[in-house]
């Protein structure tokens, strides 16, 4: 995630307490893999059965209450999570540090990189493709499923946030799949010098559909999508597209991918949300990365702006300086959100800073910014929040604590 995102009520007519698919594991299993073949095009490995193909490519229109997300019967009424890493996952002290938390505080929920910043994935994955191209990398956690059945055990709320077009291990893999720099041929790298996936290209969707798919198979709870949009650092003038890069043509890749993630994952009941930059509530455009608001709340679960005080470089209206108005930014974040989701059934859950400003006066953020970030959040109607920190150490006395004793 740049320094800087759901509850719905979800019923069908149907016998197995109101999904719109039978819920068998069998079942829901078979689905998803139809649905991802139909994604991939074949590109990855999976093989739809004949009967499928026309059922998923072409589905009755649903309403987001029908289309399989878990809603309020599973999810806490109000999420309160924080970030694990794809380091901070593997190693034993970070992830107990923060499992403990979620022991002793209000956290109820987690969200863990399954698709991090440069693509890698922590757990064995069996997509063909990732592991063809090196997805594996430095990290691989083998009784992963270990530790997220222990968290669905204490009822904790699951969020996979996966990479989307940073994705620095498929983009040298499969270079035709990615973004080309105009001086040299090669492959454009952003200000960090990691490599992009084209968002126009299809054939990159699919990919992390597919990573989507799997996490959801595994158990998650919800499926974030991050990074689903155009780069914003680096020579972007150098930047080669395999289509024209406009306000309509970014709009359009955007709103398909969704289109055909929704598709793919609801057989599996998983929740979706996007993180948007948290410009894109006060920009009337599309912000230069393909994310505009009114188009993206009708296809999403949780709509989650990166509401941190540090990254309005610019400031917003009445508020120059945004780190010294923590509760005020997050506040007209939020409300902004909401009101431009329109009659959308998604819900609203920022991501809140917990990391010292990198962008005004280096100040800490501490115990009275990050309470007054959480009170904004929830003052303005969202349904939640989530803590980033990159390094996974969370400011524990800004949080209440929990209402029911720690389980053992």
């Amino acid at each position: 995630m740049t320094k800087p995102s759901k509850e719905v009520s979800h019923s069908a007519d149907s016998s197995d307490g109101g999904a719109l698919f039978p819920r068998s594991d069998q079942t829901r299993r078979h689905l998803l893999r139809s649905g991802l073949a139909l994604a991939a095009g074949g590109a990855l490995g999976l093989a739809a059965p004949a009967w499928a193909a026309d059922f998923v490519a072409k589905p009755r229109r649903v309403t987001l209450s029908e289309e399989g997300g878990r809603g309020p019967a599973s999810a806490p009424r109000s999420v309160k999570a924080a970030y694990l890493s794809y380091y901070g996952v593997a190693d034993r002290t970070i992830r107990g540090r923060v499992l403990e938390l979620l022991e002793r505080t209000e956290l109820n929920a987690v969200v863990i990189d399954v698709k991090g910043d440069r693509g890698f994935i922590p757990y064995e994955t069996q997509i063909p493709l990732a592991r063809e191209a090196g997805a594996m990398g430095p990290v691989r956690i083998r009784d992963f499923d270990d530790i997220l059945a222990h968290l669905k055990a204490r009822a904790i709320y699951t969020v996979a946030r996966i990479v989307v077009f940073k994705d620095d291990v498929l983009a040298r893999h499969r270079p035709t799949w990615a973004i080309t720099d105009t001086r040299t041929g090669s492959l454009w790298l952003d200000a960090e010098h990691l490599a992009w996936l084209d968002p126009f290209e299809e054939q990159a969707w699919a990919y992390s559909i597919a990573v989507a798919g799997e996490a959801a198979l595994k158990g998650f709870d919800e499926i974030q999508f991050d990074y689903l949009r155009f780069p914003t650092d680096g020579k972007l003038s150098a930047a080669r597209y395999s289509r024209p890069n406009t306000q309509e043509t970014r709009l359009h890749s955007i709103i398909e991918f969704l289109k055909r993630a929704r598709t793919a994952l609801a057989p599996t009941g998983t929740s979706l949300a996007i993180d948007l930059f948290g410009y894109t509530a006060f920009n009337l455009d599309d912000t230069g990365v393909g994310q505009r608001i009114e188009e993206l709340a009708p296809l999403v679960d949780i709509i989650c702006p990166m509401a941190y005080p540090s990254a309005y470089h610019l400031g917003i209206p009445n508020y120059r300086n945004p780190v010294a108005h923590p509760y005020e930014v997050v506040f007209e974040t939020v409300r902004r959100v909401r009101e431009r989701s329109g009659h959308a059934r998604a819900q609203v859950r920022p991501w809140i800073q917990d990391f010292r400003d990198y962008a005004f006066d280096r100040r800490p953020f501490g115990v009275s910014e990050v309470r007054a970030e959480l009170k904004a959040a929830l003052d303005a109607g969202a349904t939640g929040w989530m803590l980033w920190n990159p390094q996974n150490h969370y400011t524990v006395e800004a949080l209440a604590p929990a209402l029911t004793p720690p389980s053992r």
